[in-house]
């Protein structure tokens, strides 16, 4: 069995962790920490939990940490960094759930997250955990940096277009169009999240430069092998709604690119990627489709036959976009089947 420890249990990608890694056949969950909910029953804050996991939060400092084998990070930016080095010297594997592994350039980190990085060396051998193009690298990794979940969605959407030998589209000129849910703002108390201020609401935000473009950005990058620059303009939206991402991405069909088959190409690209749903031409996939799941789904669509491809991009903010992926990658990291634990049928309605 699989020893795992979750700092900071209380927050949404938390519950998830749990709900997924409490019904794992390898996994024996042995440490949740919360710092502000020492003492708490699990199943008192979460009680979808009871029955389930009978564990109560105790303070990071009081928590065997070490003697797990994995542990995941649910917490704010900064916390995981400043465990990693005790934890990788006791022979424990990383997977974070934030961006202190994220972003290989330590200036660009310090800029988008307004914190120096403490641990530079670590975050040159970490692992960037997107399951479906690092596969290989993440069974391997002691250290994982989990996307954020517009980043899954946008590269997952774009990697087949830009992992080619040559330029399919205008990459200079990439459009991601974004909407999440509520719940991509975690659990804390804020205005903007209140069922007042966010119900029967649609508005944009980050418009200027938000601190996901520079990851998406980069791996965009990673899939032409840093050969080609990339142009990307990512506008995020707040929808009055709890969990879902829609991402609709538009890109120019490059000159001499015409006569390609973009339906083929997506689906010959992730026919062996459990966790990705390329859909039948024409498809318009609906976040409630993934609801819960570990799922994405794609459509890829070409209007009027033109040279604009629009591809249509559906995942679970808090599973695929999160906790699930979290999941994934510890099931490659321990040489298990990547889909142990995770084969949840979508909720519906």
């Amino acid at each position: 069995m699989i020893k795992v420890g979750i700092v900071g249990g209380s927050g949404y990608t938390g519950v998830e962790l749990l709900r997924l890694l409490s019904r794992h056949p390898e996994v024996q969950l042995t440490a949740i920490t919360s710092r502000g909910d020492a003492g708490t029953r699990v199943d008192d804050m979460f009680p979808s939990l009871r029955g389930i996991v009978d564990l109560s939060f105790t303070a990071p400092d009081q928590s065997n940490l070490n003697g797990c084998d994995v542990v995941f990070f649910a917490t704010p930016h900064g916390v995981a960094m400043s465990h990693a080095e005790a934890l990788l010297a006791a022979g424990v594997r990383i997977i974070d759930l934030a961006a202190d592994f994220r972003l290989k350039d330590t200036a660009e980190f310090e800029k988008w997250y307004k914190m120096p990085h403490s641990c530079p060396g670590i975050l040159a051998e970490a692992v960037y955990g997107l399951a479906e193009i690092n596969r290989d690298a993440i069974r391997k990794a002691r250290v994982i940096g989990l996307p954020g979940c517009y980043p899954t969605s946008v590269q997952l959407g774009f990697a087949p277009l830009l992992r080619q030998g040559k330029p399919l589209v205008n990459e200079s000129g990439l459009i991601a169009d974004c909407k999440s849910g509520v719940s991509g703002a975690g659990r804390r108390a804020s205005v903007g999240s209140l069922f007042a201020e966010s119900s029967d609401n649609f508005h944009a935000y980050g418009v200027k430069g938000h601190r996901h473009l520079p990851e998406i950005v980069q791996g965009l990058k990673a899939l032409t092998g840093n050969t080609r620059d990339i142009g990307l303009t990512f506008v995020p939206h707040l929808t009055p709604m709890i969990r879902g991402i829609h991402s609709t991405l538009y890109a120019s069909i490059a000159p001499g690119c015409e006569n390609i088959d973009y339906q083929k190409l997506y689906e010959d690209f992730y026919k062996d990627d459990p966790f990705v749903d390329v859909m039948p031409a024409g498809s318009h996939p609906e976040t409630r489709s993934v609801r819960s799941s570990n799922y994405l789904r794609i459509a890829v669509h070409r209007p009027m036959d033109g040279n604009t491809l629009v591809i249509l991009v559906v995942e679970d903010n808090l599973v695929k976009g999160a906790a699930g992926q979290g999941v994934q990658c510890m099931n490659l990291m321990f040489g298990l089947d990547e889909t142990t634990g995770l084969r949840i049928v979508p909720v519906l309605p």
